[in-house]
């Protein structure tokens, strides 16, 4: 079994008074890594899982006594799938304040869903995690590093969950095509009542051919006939789901600089991929460099959450079309990048920006050198 990366973190905060809140999107792993927390405690460990409806109904009251009847004596309990108990921060509130002998650790796919009745309640008494599909890191556990150029054409193709990593080609297509089917937009349409699934694939399917290009939510409202509203609240829900992520656009001093834009990368290429029916080879495609940007800028950020590192991270962009790939900000200090698959690709750096923000450094990351910036 690959070991995850954060798993080390939540252990040194086991018993320090905080309720462990871990997100992911289905399939990621948390239940596998749950389960891995709590192998250490045996007989004073205990795992619900919260969809199961005789645990959800137990769990659903705030009286102490109830709780501490059902839960019992145990050590560590992990309430897995915890969004599906309505008012769950409050029930985590009354355990943390009553029962501080007890570690909780509760798990949730929709963390928009579990924010949103977690964050308040909880304030000052939990510290939160995201499982991400895997990460470089994590998967160098059972790879040489001089094996990951061979798979590295199939993490673009594929991508990283769990279930598709390591699979021959034909059985990581069944798993992509399960998970996006049965498992991926399951929260967004269940616990937000969302009428449209049929505008929710059809975004999705939007997004995916804009891959590595900036985003209008007035250019997808009028490509798919709704309103710009409508537009983004659907995307804001994916991206609380882990399907997408936004990136802003970076803006200080000048004024050719864009401000508003920004765009979208999807948390695996694999799900992306199978939006669009496209896992040709390489050497097939004409979206290889949007793949590749996607790659860099998803694992950066496993790495950095996994680190427990949390720079601000934008694009840039000029009005006359000068840009940056991707940068982060940290201490006060720009470090830039620009992606190419092509390590003989020319790069002309943005004199403007490096002249305007002269501190900053520049690196490209290809497929020689990426293993530095992403391990």
């Amino acid at each position: 079994m690959i070991r995850r990366s954060i798993q080390d973190s939540i252990q040194k905060l086991l018993f320090k008074g905080k309720v462990i809140i871990l997100y992911g999107a289905r399939r990621t792993g948390k239940t596998t890594l749950s389960k891995a927390l709590l192998a250490g405690f045996g007989d004073e460990a205990r795992y619900i899982n919260c969809e199961i409806l005789q645990y959800r109904q137990a769990l659903e009251t705030t009286n102490t006594a109830l709780l501490n009847d059902f839960l019992g004596n145990y050590k560590v309990i992990v309430l897995d799938e915890a969004q599906s108990i309505p008012n769950i921060g409050l029930t985590l509130k009354v355990l943390a304040d009553t029962r501080p002998d007890i570690q909780l650790i509760a798990t949730g796919s929709s963390s928009f869903d579990m924010a949103q009745s977690v964050s308040e309640p909880l304030t000052g008494r939990s510290r939160t995690f995201t499982l991400y599909p895997f990460s470089l890191t994590e998967i160098s556990q059972e790879t040489l590093p001089v094996d990951w150029d061979a798979r590295l054409e199939n993490m673009l193709r594929f991508g990283m969950y769990p279930d598709v990593y390591g699979q021959p080609e034909e059985e990581a297509l069944e798993e992509l095509r399960d998970i996006s089917t049965n498992y991926l937009y399951k929260d967004v349409l269940q616990f937000n009542q969302l009428k449209r699934s049929d505008l929710l694939f059809k975004l999705l399917q939007a997004l995916a051919l804009q891959l590595g290009h900036e985003v209008s939510y007035n250019e997808l409202a009028k490509l798919l006939g709704e309103n710009h509203h409508t537009i983004r609240n659907y995307i804001e829900l994916l991206e609380k789901s882990f399907v997408v992520f936004r990136l802003g656009s970076f803006s200080r001093n000048l004024r050719k600089e864009l401000s508003k834009s920004f765009k979208v990368y999807f948390l695996d290429n694999g799900i992306r991929n199978s939006l669009i029916n496209n896992f040709n080879p390489l050497s097939q495609r004409d979206d290889t460099g949007a793949l590749w940007e996607n790659f860099c800028v998803t694992e950066r950020m496993k790495l950095l959450h996994n680190q427990r590192q949390f720079p601000n991270r934008y694009f840039w962009r000029t009005y006359d079309r000068k840009e940056i790939d991707y940068l982060e900000e940290a201490g006060g200090r720009l470090s830039t990048f620009e992606f190419k698959w092509n390590p003989n690709a020319k790069v002309r750096k943005p004199a403007e920006f490096f002249e305007t923000y002269p501190n900053s450094s520049f690196e490209v990351i290809t497929r020689e050198n990426y293993r530095g910036f992403l391990d």
